[in-house]
């Protein structure tokens, strides 16, 4: 019977000898976040604080689902610098992962993973990147991926006789949508920090996303030499 989840695990380890540990339990077929304990509101988690512009959701939710899956997290790093040193550490199903990096670096990683899991429908876009989550990704892996990750999502519209987006000119406005909800993200953490680590744990989050558009606007040509083969033939 296979698993009804999954984890992922996080670890930072500090130059002042510290450690913290982050377990990310994810449904194995939603990939939404499974939360053991819920964690105590704030006032900036309340939907209606900071709302992102294109918010999808309605006002029954009290909360925005986003900021209150990352409240351990923002607390835990409220006071930490975005240069300082870490080593992270991350274990998968499949393998483990060790750098020695930023906190901020190994934030936005992490965030990548609980943000797209947490029930926002216009994140909801990025989540199957989360099943196949590559820690520490550069900038060109992770455009890869994303672009994959849209191409067989369109293959399966097609199966599901959908129209399918081949051109990725959807791709573009989806990132334009997660940029309104990164900006949004980021009201609320310059309120709920006191340090910058949080904050731009999500700016790298949003360069990438910025750096997708572009990848994408100049047709790929960074990756078309590899394709010869299927091109040419």
């Amino acid at each position: 019977m296979p698993d009804k989840t999954f984890s992922i695990l996080y670890s930072f380890r500090f130059e002042d000898g510290r450690t913290k540990e982050f377990t990310i339990e994810l449904d194995a077929q939603t990939l939404n976040l499974v939360r053991r304990n819920e964690p105590s509101p704030r006032e900036w988690t309340r939907l209606q604080y900071a709302k992102c512009e294109n918010c999808q959701l309605s006002p029954d939710h009290e909360h925005c689902p986003v900021a209150l899956n990352l409240v351990e997290v923002i607390e835990f790093f409220s006071d930490a610098h975005s240069f300082e040193p870490a080593q992270v550490s991350v274990a998968t199903e499949e393998r483990g992962y060790t750098k020695k990096t930023t906190v901020q670096k190994g934030l936005s990683s992490m965030m990548g993973i609980m943000m797209p899991a947490s029930g926002c429908p216009t994140l909801d876009k990025l989540r199957p990147m989360v099943r196949f989550h590559l820690p520490f990704s550069s900038p060109l892996e992770t455009f890869y991926r994303s672009i994959s990750m849209y191409l067989t999502a369109q293959f399966f519209r097609m199966k599901a006789e959908k129209s399918a987006d081949w051109s990725l000119d959807d791709h573009l406005h989806v990132y334009k949508d997660v940029a309104l909800v990164n900006r949004g993200i980021a009201n609320r953490l310059t309120v709920a920090s006191k340090a910058d680590a949080n904050l731009n744990a999500i700016v790298i989050l949003h360069s990438i996303g910025d750096g997708i558009q572009y990848f994408i606007e100049t047709e790929l040509e960074e990756l078309r030499n590899l394709f010869k083969a299927y091109v040419e033939e």
